[in-house]
């Protein structure tokens, strides 16, 4: 997954859950509960991303096009990997937990599916930066062990730079390209947004931790902070793409 301007990463002071290691933490059945459900998300999103990103490869346009994309692939697939092996280590079963997140996470990229390979280009850094700061802006809340799998799972895999370096160059070519690709890119904000919003409301572990009945969670008023800031940061990158947001 990519992004290149974060969201808050840790609260500016660590209290509570956020200030204990995995072992106590987890002591409270319903927060380890939501984070079963938090990295069997992201153990999904991660496979999906694998999956995505090997078929994209078959659109590129040069050899050297494909081999990039397919070493982002490889990096994709590792990050699965350290989920599942984290979600086996503390007792959850990883096929069980990703689960629950497959229709969801299918929908949205049956309803999203790019149509060449710039819209591929373009999804898979503004759509998956949006799940990206969604889950950062979780991961503040979390024990300190899942928290740093979190973050270090979330790590741009170079797909940010290399695909601002293929947009501008098809816009500089063909200018027409920026409208279709930006209004392309606000269609994926709508549906990443509406996504993550469906993934929360279905899980109740997962939506009780984020408006604080476990862990430290979100208040209404830092819900929409929390929005306004996956939204600015979705500005930056349409910016850096050379579109208007």
């Amino acid at each position: 997954m990519t992004t290149p301007d974060h969201a808050a990463e840790t609260p500016a002071e660590s209290t509570g859950v956020a200030a204990q290691d995995w072992d106590r933490a987890s002591a409270d059945p319903q927060y380890r509960a939501a984070v079963v459900d938090l990295l069997g998300a992201l153990a999904y999103g991660e496979l999906a991303a694998f999956e995505r990103l090997a078929e994209d490869a078959k659109l590129a346009p040069t050899l050297a096009d494909k081999a990039a994309l397919a070493k982002m692939a490889s990096a994709e697939f590792h990050h699965f990997e350290r989920l599942r092996d984290r979600l086996a280590a503390i007792g959850a079963e990883p096929t069980e937990s990703m689960q629950p997140f497959v229709a969801a996470l299918d929908g949205f990229h049956r309803q999203t599916a790019p149509s060449d390979w710039l819209e591929g280009l373009v999804k898979a850094y503004v759509g998956d930066s949006i799940a990206s700061d969604f889950y950062r802006e979780v991961a503040a809340r979390l024990d300190e062990d899942t928290r740093a799998l979190v973050l270090a799972v979330l790590d741009d895999t170079g797909h940010g730079g290399f695909a601002i370096e293929k947009v501008r160059a098809a816009i500089d070519a063909d200018p027409r390209v920026g409208g279709r690709l930006a209004l392309w890119a606000r269609r994926l904000m709508g549906e990443a947004l509406s996504q993550s919003q469906r993934v929360v409301a279905e899980r109740d572990a997962l939506s009780t931790m984020l408006v604080g009945g476990v862990a430290d969670g979100f208040d209404l008023a830092e819900v929409g902070r929390m929005f306004s800031r996956i939204t600015e940061a979705h500005t930056k990158r349409m910016a850096a793409l050379g579109l208007a947001a």
